[in-house]
């Protein structure tokens, strides 16, 4: 059956904008941005059959372009929209912690860094750039490595500080296993940073490490060294 012919408030657009987003549940919401069905199948069915194969919201999302466009109805260009739209929430959020205090508003911190590198499959070392006022500079994603591990150079490190002329820096790598629990490793190269960066009068602020469903904060759980 069509959506056009159920119910005003029932059709996934008209609730959305006579209610609000929140209101609309994740079936509804990929409704609205698939925005309409192909023959014999609604917006709604296509959203539910997404559902139903991915898994959940979060899978929709992060699935590859093969996995999104092999279910019929939703090609190339559903997924590219999709990705586009993925990107702006993420872009958003980057754009309050370039206007307020990042090391102080350690919540919206970790939201923008769960939505970077928390589906990530392999391991990446990032830095955020602060300038005086503690406000984003720049993420910098400085080394990418296997599913387990990322080697990271202090000198490379110190030399994009530089460019950037960051006041201060923010450690941050992901932990593909989900588990954030920072590592006796992750605990000693944050030190080594420390020691480095101290050579350009630049702090360590935080070390962040990215997990499933938890991002650790070093200066909460008092592991800075």
């Amino acid at each position: 059956m069509s959506i056009k012919v159920w119910p005003k408030n029932e059709r996934p657009r008209e609730k959305l904008l006579e209610y609000g987003a929140s209101t609309l549940s994740d079936a509804q919401l990929l409704a609205v941005l698939l925005g309409k069905g192909i023959k014999g199948k609604s917006a709604m069915a296509l959203a539910h059959e997404l559902l139903n194969t991915l898994g959940d919201l979060r899978a929709v999302v992060t699935a590859s372009r093969d996995t999104f466009s092999k279910i019929a109805g939703v090609g190339p260009c559903k997924y590219a929209q999709f990705q586009a739209g993925f990107e702006v929430y993420r872009r958003n959020l980057e754009i309050q912690l370039k206007r307020q205090d990042v090391f102080h508003n350690v919540d919206d911190t970790k939201r923008f860094l769960q939505a970077k590198l928390r589906d990530c499959e392999r391991e990446k070392f990032a830095l955020l750039m602060l300038d005086s006022q503690h406000q984003l500079i720049a993420f910098r994603t400085m080394f990418s490595g296997t599913i387990n591990s990322a080697a990271v150079y202090p000198r490379e490190l110190i030399k994009q500080v530089m460019i950037d002329n960051a006041a201060a820096v923010i450690l941050v790598h992901n932990h593909p296993s989900g588990v954030a629990e920072p590592s006796n490793a992750d605990i000693r190269l944050t030190g080594e940073i420390k020691v480095a960066m101290s050579a350009i009068d630049v702090p360590v602020l935080d070390h962040f490490v990215v997990g499933d469903k938890e991002t650790v904060s070093f200066a909460q759980r008092g592991l800075l060294p």
